[in-house]
């Protein structure tokens, strides 16, 4: 996906391999791969804007295959995205497990201290611990809402525990449920972005979209967002703040099958078009 030369760059990908006790299905810590794969196959032009995407200049660094406990794993991507960040270009880290953002969010605060995060996802991800560790992928949003104290927006919800309910309602978290969007009109999204900041992160789980759309993924959740959908939210979240980095996770792909995996890396190009200027 892009350019050889870095300095010519302005986005950075950093696929990162990292899966840890999966809640169904596994496959994410090969996810990165084959988005690069799929990535190989797109067309240089977007369809809508008749924009070049690969004129932002992409380059990607080296696929990085973090070891350890969870909470060395997430402190070496803190520290290597933290990294990247301070050069001021585009950051797109690819997953790996949705507990990657842990490290990616914390990284994101480090430089941009008043940063917001939207989360694109079919859960909450605000369980204290799952599987024995507080920096699993169910428990990404509650790090950062406790231990990094971001801001954030939670958009295609429709799956979660008893204790994130109570979570929820203790701390007033008002996510912008599934069942509660209508296809028809888009008004949730500019109330979404609305309560973000200037700075925003996005981090997009995969499966946030239906599985009609991507059905390669660890939990795939029926009722969820509609490419099209995910695709305006990307268009007015980039025309109305400054989107600094975001990543792609959850990607667990099917043998035969190309859907998830080139959906995942048009998803990528659409936030190359509508959140950088080149």
């Amino acid at each position: 996906m892009g350019t050889s030369d870095i300095s010519a760059a302005s986005v950075i990908v950093l696929p990162i391999c990292y899966e840890a006790a999966p809640s169904y299905g596994a496959g994410s810590g090969e996810g990165a791969f084959h988005l690069l794969n799929a990535s190989v196959e797109l067309e240089a032009m977007d369809e809508e804007t008749f924009r070049d995407w690969t004129r932002a200049g992409v380059f990607t660094v080296p696929p990085v295959s973090p070891e350890g406990d969870p909470e060395t794993v997430v402190a070496e991507i803190r520290r290597m995205a933290a990294g990247y960040l301070e050069t001021g270009k585009f950051l797109l880290s690819l997953g790996g497990d949705h507990a990657i953002t842990i490290g990616l969010a914390g990284a994101a605060v480090d430089v941009f201290p008043e940063i917001g995060v939207l989360q694109i996802d079919a859960h909450l991800d605000l369980r204290e611990e799952w599987h024995g560790s507080r920096n699993n992928h169910a428990c990404v949003m509650r790090r950062l809402a406790d231990d990094f104290h971001i801001p954030f927006v939670q958009v295609g919800i429709r799956s979660f525990s008893a204790e994130e309910a109570e979570y929820i309602k203790t701390n007033a978290i008002y996510p912008f449920f599934a069942h509660d969007i209508d296809p028809l009109d888009h008004s949730w999204m500019d109330a979404a972005i609305d309560r973000l900041p200037e700075t925003v992160y996005l981090t997009l789980d995969l499966d946030g979209l239906d599985p009609a759309f991507v059905p390669g993924t660890g939990t795939p959740e029926p009722g969820g967002l509609s490419y099209r959908q995910v695709v305006e939210l990307i268009r007015r979240l980039g025309r109305r703040r400054k989107v600094i980095a975001a990543d792609i996770n959850e990607l667990a792909k099917i043998p035969g099958s190309q859907v998830s995996e080139f959906t995942a890396a048009k998803l990528a190009t659409k936030m190359f078009v509508h959140f950088l200027n080149f």
